[in-house]
């Protein structure tokens, strides 16, 4: 049918009516969220909530400190880690099989045994070793030296360092071996390979799970408050064993943990786009 087949052809696309599809399922999705968060609000409004209290304690000079000392101790552990994490990751990929099975051993030991246990044999050292040091040269009293902070410190560093380990051995395969091969095959030493032709790659990949590793060590730096290192939960239940204000003070704890949690995860998205710039998959363009 020719005539039929002309007329199709002629009929002009763009001037025929536009259908929109009906999300009924978005607009009943929505519906309900709106709903329930509305019956959260509603719920914390009229519950047995101190507000002024929160208000009152969410810039306390106590509880700004606590903030400070969980900021000051994620920060270190995560550098340490981050450092621990390197030597291992590197050692894992060493052809000398006593590193490699030393780096091993190492990941295996302090991802396998939990972070709260660890945090209480550090801190309890002093039970098999009364005094630390080395002899003739320097020794202490464990229980002077393993202090709240040093015993969270070398337990978030030795686990964050256990942790990062796999992921910047990860980053550390992902570069093709001919791009070694190349390097050496123009004189460039391995030290220099991997400042130059290694290292800037593989930060492309691991610093997204770096920073979603740091963002996990910052909550999990509550835990220290097992210890008596008083960080910002620590410094929430001291104060509400004084003042009766359980729930307030957890709620002043869990706005500032949402605070830095937000802060670090902007910075996180700046420092990806930083290192992604060039590539790809991974910068703007």
């Amino acid at each position: 049918m020719p005539g039929k087949g002309l007329a199709l052809e002629s009929v002009d696309i763009s001037a025929l009516p536009h259908a929109r599809p009906h999300h009924y399922g978005r607009w009943f999705g929505a519906t309900l969220l709106v709903v329930a968060l509305g019956y959260i609000v509603w719920a914390f409004a009229v519950g047995n909530i101190d507000w002024a209290t929160v208000g009152d304690y969410i810039f306390h000079p106590r509880v700004l400190h606590g903030v400070a000392m969980t900021i000051l101790l994620s920060v270190i552990s995560m550098a340490l880690g981050v450092l621990i994490g390197t030597a291992t990751a590197i050692g894992r990929t060493s052809h000398n099989p006593v590193i490699s099975m030393a780096a091993a051993f190492y990941t295996w030991l302090f991802r396998g045994a939990p972070i709260l246990l660890q945090l209480l044999i550090w801190y309890n050292l002093a039970l098999i070793f009364p005094v630390i040091g080395i002899p003739g040269l320097w020794q202490a009293p464990t229980v002077t030296v393993m202090t709240p902070f040093v015993a969270a410190l070398i337990a978030f560093s030795l686990h964050e360092g256990a942790y990062t380990s796999e992921v910047i051995r990860s980053g550390l395969l992902s570069i093709d071996a001919g791009q070694h091969e190349a390097a050496k095959s123009i004189g460039m030493g391995y030290a220099l390979t991997f400042r130059r032709i290694v290292l800037p790659q593989a930060l492309r990949v691991v610093i997204p799970p770096l920073g979603n590793e740091f963002i996990g060590l910052l909550k999990m730096s509550a835990l220290a408050s097992v210890v008596g290192f008083l960080e910002l939960t620590g410094t929430a239940q001291d104060i509400y064993y004084v003042n009766t204000k359980i729930m307030e003070m957890l709620f002043v704890a869990t706005i500032w943990y949402l605070v830095i949690v937000s802060f670090f995860s902007i910075l996180q998205m700046w420092i990806e786009g930083r290192v992604s710039r060039g590539f790809v998959n991974g910068g703007k363009h």
